[in-house]
């Protein structure tokens, strides 16, 4: 037995349920594979969170909609050919977009070093090949630039736009997932900065407003 099909035996029932309702509500199509890909980095980050404290969220089933579905619901936006996620934790949404959208060359950058070594064992275990962990600051890392460079729990839109003002390509954006908190910092954005698009998603199980803000340089269409 592999260890990612002892991995999947180990999931409760309710976990591919409440996955495939949830995708369906997000109208996104998975195949057989990305879907075990999904359902295996669930029990990955479950098995990990009790010995590292990945996340705060301790129950597999909020896991589910928490992390999986909220970062599945901007897939729509997210057109790449590349993506940065910046302080992407334990690989969030990065992991969940690499598989949905395997066309997609996505860095997950963070500087937590247990984090990274996680996104690096998910890489390995589930065999996603369009994605490039980095263990480093975002002040440090300069490498390179991307199309869209996308934040879903970093810091401020102020901070989140200064700390990788240089990282997106000429004509790229920032993705924000935010609470619905967030027209204080838009009113902070640093000069030549500006709200592209904003979107109310809807995240199945969830109650909690989440939107997704859309930032490029000023005379960028």
């Amino acid at each position: 037995m592999s260890s990612l099909t002892a991995l999947l035996k180990s999931l409760p029932t309710s976990v591919p349920t409440r996955l495939d309702q949830g995708l369906s509500q997000l109208a996104i199509t998975a195949d057989a594979h990305q879907r075990e890909q999904l359902l295996g980095l669930l029990a990955l980050l479950h098995k990990w969170n009790g010995a590292y404290n990945l996340t705060a969220v301790r129950d597999i089933d909020d896991m589910v909609s928490r992390h999986v579905l909220d970062s599945a619901a901007v897939l729509p936006f997210v057109q790449g050919p590349s993506l940065l996620d910046v302080g992407a934790g334990p690989g969030l949404p990065g992991l969940v977009l690499a598989i949905l959208k395997p066309e997609l060359a996505v860095t997950l950058l963070d500087s937590n070093g247990k984090k990274v070594r996680f996104q690096r064992q998910a890489v390995m275990e589930l065999g996603i090949q369009n994605v490039t962990p980095v263990q480093a600051r975002v002040e440090q890392f300069k490498t390179a630039t991307f199309d869209q460079v996308i934040s879903r729990a970093f810091a401020s839109l102020v901070d989140f736009v200064t700390l990788t003002r240089e990282l997106p390509a000429a004509n790229g954006q920032w993705l924000a997932m935010k609470g619905p908190g967030a027209d204080d910092e838009l009113r902070d954005l640093p000069p030549g900065i500006c709200l592209h698009m904003r979107h109310l998603l809807e995240v199945p199980f969830e109650v909690a407003q989440r939107q997704l803000l859309i930032l490029t340089q000023e005379g960028v269409e």
